[in-house]
């Protein structure tokens, strides 16, 4: 009988190669701690054999075999064991949608396909344009440039260039290195080209679509998926980004059927915020993007929209051109970052509508920049696509004939390829998600400095915060809907910590506090780019110690991220074509900032505002753990948490801090979790199961609370905006709770009726209130 999933814990496993271990047998030294902290499962990142080193375990290269680096089937049968023992169970992540190809020679079925070609048994497991090359080879663009083909050396068996390793077919490896690769099945090229034969996941070379739609293909790396249900050693997995697949409806059918009916399965599926999830997928929801959205942004105040813009339009940015940035970045992403895509699905366009058209490319690119979600094909979201259309062709009357040419194929496609569609309408979909991905979240949200704590995964930055109304109707939707939907804060991709945006959203209540700080550090340690500092400005303020050590690791982290935001955000440098010049300014700046007088006045500005960080901090903790949904809590955030994106989110937490801090419960943070913890493990019933009602605060400061009623025995209640609420007081505010007495889990205080505000937050700025029986 599988366990009742009540709360999960995230681990980031991974071997000794990655530069330090935790593995399977760490997991179960842990189990003790977990236990006594409350959660029901743990949730581990995923465990099949990856790439040797891999500190995330996403670039899967044997899907039939548990990683020896982590323990082997053994180990993770040992941990199961230990684990039901304790009452908890497992939730594994499970990467369906692409391998890693790296190194050839670690991922058997990529190796075969390269010596044998189409001959291949697992040709057809990857979803490989064999037509892109006039002699039907696989174009490999994993070259510096195509001159390093000269460079390659016949060993035995396989072609070596460096560190690459390639097989060479049968009976063709006489010759010089050029002279044998020109007999391969493959052709290699340089990176630069802008050409791939093969579906990437996005436009990461190294990781290589799988064509789960085949059956076969289904079946064999999902074999090791099945003994896991069929030995009982797991209960629920976490799908990772089902909608690159061609048919992500037909593959999670076919994945319910596998594993049965029970099993809790939740799938990353990042949803617009006026998108519903479809409501006939065969899972309990979404891995949580959208309530770890609403959870923070109730905490954000509207007030300090005005300012903030002002002060972001004063860097040269325009914020009300964030639209049109945003329809250029995702034209640029389909015709440049991804053109081997696109050039794809045009021959496969032309190949079902029977002609070609000159604007083709042009024209689906902007028809992209009209499709606000990663895909439109779910069967509740198809009015998007003509709605795109008829947009697209409003905007740019010129590109109608070349959608005329696509809506054709599209027809075509729909009446041969069954409710999905066939190539054209599948390569469409695929593409509309990389194109947002890598123009949105790989991009966009490294340019918009206005708030950036709003620049999340599933967020949508240009919507200052989350208002009570939306909230509430929000929760209550998924208690209907999706009662055992994720909810998060923090995951192994989110672009900052729980925390970190939890202090960072504290300046939308002091913006013109932030402006007076942020013009007197641009006089004493001046920033190369304006934007670009704004930017950094908020995430150094973000993370910075609130005793002010400025120490290696630190300096490093901060660094380190430095790079990558300003690579990401692609305005001055970029992974491609990095402009030493202008990264060696900003490391330059780095570092003035954290060695002069700035630094000391970080201190003071962290000083003032923690309180009110660490106040919102726990109020979003709390409703994540209670709002309808189960809550995950990723690695180390039952502690205060100041990790920016990966990889500094996958550094190796300390649990002998937190064995401690358990112990004492004097860290408030801790004790909210484990309090929150416990007590849905009292009540099942009420969070799986229970309904959703807000609870309405009355007096001056109301809107200062957020509360709300989970089935009949709990109620829960944190405070936000405290800058202003620390000046104006608390006054004739009541709570007015529901009949009954009702006792504080967290500070064992009695309440009944309309109680005060003041008395309800008098130790702590949350409640976790429950119905009190003498």
């Amino acid at each position: 009988m599988a366990l009742p999933v009540l709360s999960t814990y995230r681990l980031q496993l991974r071997g000794e190669a990655s530069g330090f271990a935790f593995t399977f047998a760490d997991a179960e030294n842990l189990l003790d701690y977990l236990d006594d902290l409350g959660v029901s499962h743990l949730y581990l990142s995923p465990i099949l054999t990856a790439a040797r080193g891999s500190n995330h375990g996403y670039d899967v290269t044997d899907p039939t075999t548990v990683s020896a680096e982590l323990g082997g089937p053994d180990g993770l049968a040992s941990l199961s064991a230990a684990a039901a023992e304790r009452g908890i169970g497992l939730i594994v992540d499970i990467v369906p949608n692409h391998v890693g190809i790296d190194d050839p020679q670690q991922n058997a079925w990529w190796w075969d396909v390269l010596r044998h070609g189409r001959d291949s048994r697992y040709a057809a497991f990857f979803d490989i344009d064999w037509d892109l090359d006039d002699d039907g080879r696989i174009v490999l663009p994993i070259l510096g440039s195509d001159d390093d083909v000269a460079d390659l050396k016949v060993d035995g068996e396989q072609l070596r260039l460096g560190d690459l390793t390639l097989p060479i077919a049968p009976g063709t490896g006489v010759g010089t290195g050029p002279e044998v690769h020109d007999r391969q099945h493959y052709r290699m090229i340089g990176w630069r080209n802008g050409v791939c034969g093969y579906r990437r996941f996005f436009s990461i070379t190294s990781l290589a679509g799988l064509r789960q739609e085949d059956r076969a293909v289904f079946d064999a790396s999902h074999a090791e998926v099945a003994r896991w249900f069929a030995e009982a050693l797991v209960d629920g997995v976490r799908i990772d980004h089902p909608d690159g697949l061609s048919d992500p409806c037909g593959y999670l059918a076919r994945l319910r059927e596998l594993v049965g009916p029970d099993p809790w399965i939740v799938i990353e599926k990042i949803l617009a915020v006026d998108e519903a999830l479809e409501p006939t997928l065969p899972v309990a929801g979404t891995t949580g993007y959208d309530a770890l959205r609403q959870a923070g942004g109730v905490f954000v105040d509207p007030a300090g929209e005005p300012a903030l813009t002002a002060l972001v339009d004063s860097a040269g940015m325009d914020y009300r051109s964030m639209p049109k940035l945003l329809a250029e970045l995702k034209i640029r992403a389909a015709t440049d970052t991804l053109a081997s895509e696109l050039a794809r699905l045009r021959r496969a366009v032309a190949a079902a509508a029977g002609t070609d058209h000159p604007l083709l490319p042009e024209a689906i690119a902007a028809l992209l920049t009209h499709v606000g979600v990663y895909r439109s094909d779910y069967p509740g979201l198809v009015a998007l696509l003509p709605t795109a259309l008829a947009e697209t062709q409003a905007q740019s009357p010129r590109l109608g004939p070349a959608l005329e040419v696509l809506a054709t194929a599209l027809a075509h496609d729909g009446a041969q390829g069954g409710a999905q569609g066939g190539e054209p309408a599948t390569r469409l979909q695929q593409l509309c998600g990389a194109v947002t991905a890598k123009a949105v979240e790989d991009c966009l949200f490294y340019r918009d400095a206005r708030l950036v704590s709003l620049n999340e995964v599933g967020g949508e930055p240009h919507r200052f915060g989350v208002g009570l109304a939306e909230f509430h109707h929000s929760a209550a939707v998924r208690a209907k809907l999706w009662p055992q939907a994720m909810t998060t804060l923090t995951t192994h991709d989110t672009k900052r910590g729980e925390d970190v945006r939890a202090r960072i959203g504290v300046l939308s209540q002091v913006p013109s506090l932030w402006t007076e700080f942020l013009a007197r550090w641009e006089v004493q340690a001046p920033s190369p780019d304006p934007a670009t500092g704004q930017f950094l400005w908020q995430n150094i303020f973000g993370v910075w110690p609130a005793g002010g050590q400025v120490t290696d690791e630190l300096r490093e982290r901060l660094h380190a991220y430095a790079e990558k935001a300003i690579r990401e955000a692609a305005w001055h440098t970029s992974w491609h074509d990095p402009d030493a010049t202008f990264e060696d300014a900003v490391h330059g700046w780095l570092d003035t900032v954290l060695d002069g007088p700035v630094a000391g006045q970080l201190t003071e500005l962290v000083a003032k505002l923690n309180p009110h960080a660490a106040s919102d901090a726990l109020g979003q903790k709390l409703l994540a753990l209670t709002m309808p949904g189960v809550p995950d809590i990723y690695q180390g955030t039952e502690l205060w948490d100041d990790s920016l994106v990966d990889p500094d989110n996958r550094r190796a937490v300390d649990y002998a801090a937190r064995r401690a801090a358990l112990k004492e419960l004097k860290h408030p943070k801790i004790r909210v979790v484990t309090t929150a913890l416990r007590v849905r493990r009292a009540h099942p019933e009420t969070f799986l199961r229970g309904g959703y009602a807000p609870v309405l605060a009355d007096g001056e400061a109301s809107e200062h609370v957020v509360a709300f009623r989970r089935g009949e025995d709990i109620v829960v209640a944190v405070t936000r905006w405290t800058v202003r609420l620390a000046e104006t007081g608390w006054g004739n505010t009541v709570l007015p709770l529901p009949d009954g007495t009702w006792k504080d889990a967290l500070t064992g205080a009695v309440a009944d009726g309309p109680t005060s505000a003041a008395q309800l937050f008098a130790d702590l700025p949350v409640a976790l209130l429950g119905r009190h029986h003498d």
